[in-house]
């Protein structure tokens, strides 16, 4: 087995586009679940209409590149508007209801073949980075240290990415420590007290559905970004699932907590799949009993079953409190 190649890998992934991206993810889901009680489950969709506001701005009607940054923006506050008027002054359900749902039309409508002229349909858009990678910094080449390296590409995308990532985390930590944040935190403990306290528990609600949900949609410019392209089922349910996944895993409502819960989730997924797979093209696991093909299903399995073990031995996480997941659902 090339245990050199596995580790140089792990490394890579700790570290790589997808940990960046649902670290963002993860950070915004973190402030609608974790500290303000918010059951989102289309955290994916904000990232799509980020992305796809970026991709459709620049590849599909030629505008500007700084104008899809905004257009992008918007059209994730635009989303947390239409999902958080019509839910918020409801129980936690249907809020989670309706975000899965409008998750999944969402994708369809970016994938639709009547909108294809505009959204690319399945196959997505590409040719809306160049004035991106135009501000790179780095000379070509490849930077890093010994065999862990990344060309001068990745690392614009990632240098730009960890800088949103630290940028978001202060944010979020100063947010919490103010007395906003403490509002936040009370309302998820008991909405109806901080109710009699005059304040407005909506206005609060739907201001952490759209700061998680421009915090999650940096995470959609640098996933569209760093791939160069858009694709719709890239944005499905199971994106949103593995963040949550991540905000458990790390510990909710703890400002770190997504960062270190993304690592360690996508480090656990490369380097199973990678042993699995090394041990099976060895002879070290036979093919009678796994096959390559079936080392990345495997992998899901067994990640899985640790996550269990997470839940039922330490179900507030690894940094978490018991206290910060017991929500009320009314």
């Amino acid at each position: 087995m090339d245990w050199n190649s596995i580790f140089v890998t792990t490394v890579k992934a700790s570290i790589g586009l997808e940990t960046v991206v649902y670290a963002l993810a993860a950070i915004g889901l973190n402030v609608q679940f974790g500290y303000a009680g918010l059951l989102n489950f289309g955290q994916a969709a904000f990232l799509g209409v980020a992305a796809y506001g970026l991709a459709v701005t620049v590849a599909t009607f030629q505008l500007p590149f700084w104008l899809g940054i905004v257009i992008g923006l918007a059209a994730t506050v635009v989303l947390a508007f239409l999902l958080g008027i019509p839910t918020l002054r409801l129980r936690a359900d249907y809020l989670a209801i309706v975000t899965i749902a409008a998750a999944e039309i969402v994708r369809l409508i970016f994938r639709a073949v009547k909108f294809k002229d505009v959204f690319g349909g399945s196959d997505g858009l590409q040719s809306f980075s160049g004035d991106f990678y135009a501000m790179n910094p780095y000379a070509p080449g490849s930077y890093g240290i010994g065999s862990i390296t990344f060309t001068e590409r990745t690392m614009w995308v990632l240098t730009v990415g960890w800088i949103l990532v630290a940028l978001s985390c202060a944010l979020v930590y100063l947010l919490m420590k103010s007395p906003w944040g403490r509002v936040l935190k009370a309302i998820r403990e008991d909405e109806d007290a901080v109710r009699s306290l005059g304040k407005n528990v909506f206005s609060y609600k739907m201001q952490a559905l759209v700061l998680g949900g421009i915090i999650g949609c940096l995470g959609g410019f640098v996933f569209a970004l760093g791939q160069a392209s858009v694709q719709p089922d890239l944005y499905g349910t199971e994106f949103t699932f593995y963040a949550y996944t991540i905000v458990i895993l790390g510990g909710a409502a703890r400002v770190f907590s997504p960062v270190v819960g993304a690592a360690i989730f996508w480090v656990l997924l490369v380097f199973i799949g990678n042993t699995l797979a090394e041990a099976v093209g060895s002879g070290v696991i036979p093919s009678s009993i796994m096959t390559v093909s079936q080392a990345g299903s495997v992998r899901f399995m067994l990640v899985g079953l640790g996550l269990m073990l997470l839940l039922i031995f330490r179900p507030q996480g690894i940094f978490g409190d018991k206290r910060e997941i017991a929500l009320d659902a009314r």
